[in-house]
This record gives C-alpha cells, structure tokens and sequence, in this order.
C-alpha cells in the first residue's frame, strides 16, 4: 500500500512500469494506491519495493507478505 504526497495518474503509470508490480488501483483512505508485486526472492521483492520507495510523490509504503499455506 503506498501513500503519496499528491496522488496522479503519471504515478499510477510509473507504478505500473516498475518490474515485478502485477497491478495497482487507486484508494480512498490512509493509504492512496493498493500495489499487488510478485517475486520469486525476498530479495527480489526488496529490489521492486525499493524501486517503489523511490519514485516521486511516495511518501510511504506498507508491505504485506501473502504466501500459499
């Protein structure tokens, strides 16, 4: 979940080039924009999150881990 300093749609774009994001939809809430990743790693999914992190207007990142019981 990633909240921003501005929510816009040249985010949402960039969100959606970042290799590894699967989809990304706007939110009304806490948080702005709901980011669904993929990675094979942990340390593949730090690197997309790190990319994440570092795009403009992102203020903040939470990260859920989800894995098949």
């Amino acid at each position: 979940m990633v909240s921003t300093e501005e929510f816009s749609q040249q985010l949402m774009r960039a969100l959606r080039q970042v290799k590894g994001v699967e989809e990304a939809y706007a939110l009304y809430g806490v948080y702005d924009i709901i980011v669904r990743t993929r990675a094979d790693t942990m340390d593949k999914l730090k690197e997309t999150h790190d990319k994440i992190r570092k795009l403009e207007k992102v203020r903040q990142t939470l990260t859920m881990v989800a894995h098949e019981g």
